[in-house]
């Protein structure tokens, strides 16, 4: 028999408990949501890449989504990630016109990313619109330093504001997202909340925000959705590309996400993407914190920014090792990201492994 895990949360307490044990079900997960004595259950049962029918899974996927949108229209919002993409393609294939793809200028992205995203998907004849939300989204951090609360805001300016708008402007009934079971995993479990789990935690999008939530990929683990975007047709650019989490630059930058912060992590995230650009890796990025630390330039004292740098090696993000950079690669970006990036004095290299670090700093 194949092991089933079922995983009972607390949502008010932020607990969970785990309880295993044999059973004849495939591999999967089991929530169940006791909020206010309401008792909902979820059962995602997990594809592992190694046993997925990539073609059979585009087959059945357009078809889902073809027909529970039926004669309606649905909306998707494009990051450029291989888990978005992916959902835009399947989107496509299964509504063509019926299906508005949408990238949201959060000011949260890396440099250029809305532009060079629309010009990649053009190509496969998808047209991007691009929304400027940025005011929109900084007006929500504005004096938040929590993680949570920074995860919490980005995820109401998102559904509730942007996306919301956006579907009641268009007529919209339905929105495709990327979720995966690793997001639903580490969110349910209350180790980092990711900004697209709704469902999962007992939150009825239809009730909450006016629409409803499609997710395509939720069965699946990042090196699925890989074989996925390959069987796709979609660019090894595209299917080997980096993950980048859903709260973007936000969760690279500890403390309050300002836009002048947001900027210093947007230029050190260029310097480390383009130093480490050939390093075989799973993940790599440059953390912006906000302690201050002593420093000198010019022959006085500096109290400056420190930036830590993080590489990691993994498969499915749920395990991860650091990558053991050679000193001259991590001298180099010592030596860019202080001399290019205002106020900084201090890079640090994390030797940490997940656990009990996570990828990702906030």
């Amino acid at each position: 028999d194949d092991l089933c895990c079922a995983v009972a949360v607390d949502f008010s307490a932020g607990v969970y408990s785990r309880l295993s044990g044999r059973t004849t079900c495939p591999p999967g997960l089991f929530f169940e949501d006791d909020t206010a004595n309401r008792r909902t259950a979820m059962k995602i049962v997990e594809i592992p890449a190694g046993k997925l029918n990539a073609r059979r899974f585009i087959e059945e996927k357009v078809q889902e989504i073809a027909q529970t949108v039926s004669d309606g229209s649905a909306i998707t919002a494009l990051s450029g990630g291989v888990d978005s993409s992916v959902v835009t393609v399947l989107g496509h294939h299964a509504l063509g016109k019926k299906l508005a793809v949408w990238f949201i200028d959060n000011g949260l992205m890396r440099q250029d990313e809305p532009q060079s995203v629309a010009r990649l998907f053009k190509k496969f004849g998808i047209q991007v619109e691009i929304l400027d939300a940025r005011s929109t989204f900084f007006d929500a951090l504005k004096g938040i330093t929590d993680p949570e609360q920074k995860r919490e805001a980005i995820t109401q300016t998102f559904y509730k504001r942007v996306f919301g708008e956006l579907v009641r402007s268009r007529g919209a009934r339905h929105l495709l997202q990327g979720t995966i079971l690793t997001d639903v995993e580490e969110t349910v479990a209350g180790i980092k909340r990711q900004h697209n789990v709704l469902e999962q935690l007992g939150i009825d999008p239809q009730e909450a925000f006016g629409y409803g939530v499609i997710e395509p990929l939720v069965e699946l683990r990042k090196d699925g959705v890989r074989k996925v975007a390959r069987a796709l047709g979609l660019p090894e650019a595209v299917y080997n590309r980096m993950p980048f989490p859903g709260p973007a630059l936000a969760a690279r930058v500890v403390g309050e996400a300002t836009p002048e912060r947001l900027e210093l992590a947007r230029k050190a995230t260029a310097i480390v993407e383009s130093e480490l650009r050939k390093v075989k890796a799973f993940q790599y990025m440059a953390i912006l914190h906000e302690d201050r630390f002593a420093g000198m330039r010019g022959g006085k004292r500096d109290f400056g920014l420190q930036v830590e740098v993080r590489c990691w090696n993994s498969v499915d993000a749920r395990t991860a090792k650091p990558v053991w950079l050679a000193p001259p690669v991590l001298k180099k970006l010592a030596r860019r990201i202080t001399e290019e990036v205002p106020g900084v004095v201090s890079v640090t290299y994390n030797i940490a492994t997940k656990p009990p670090s996570t990828i990702e700093a906030v």
